[in-house]
């Protein structure tokens, strides 16, 4: 089983950066998929970035391309995501989820997750 646990949230203006983290437990972390979601409130959950278990693949929802970067470095089960040129509308919480090695490595509707973190929340001040 793996438990993941978001930081890095807070409070920045609008332009500014932040850099979210996901530390996993177990040791089995390079065989699972990981993603990044955010859910605004009173809207849906929103796919982000998805990063291969290997890490040598990258996906990224079109809103966030070119600002945001996911990353991980298995040697110590924590997977990244670098936001940069933040806008008031990536004001949400942001979620962590992996997926294990036999599943799909990315799914922008969350069916394909096996864990879930509680969230990080990010606020981007206009």
């Amino acid at each position: 089983q793996v438990q993941v646990v978001e930081s890095g949230g807070g409070l920045v203006q609008a332009g500014g950066s932040l850099r979210l983290s996901c530390a996993a437990s177990g040791r089995t972390f390079s065989l699972y998929h990981m993603s990044w979601f955010r859910q605004a409130p009173e809207k849906e959950r929103e796919f982000v970035a998805a990063i291969s278990m290997s890490g040598d693949a990258t996906y990224y929802v079109d809103s966030v391309k070119g600002r945001f970067t996911i990353s991980r470095n298995n040697a110590n089960n924590t997977v990244y995501l670098q936001m940069n040129s933040l806008k008031p509308e990536d004001t949400a919480v942001y979620i962590c989820a992996a997926a294990r090695f036999d599943r799909r490595w990315y799914d922008v509707d969350g069916y394909e997750y096996d864990y879930w973190g509680q969230g990080t929340q990010v606020t981007v001040s206009s």
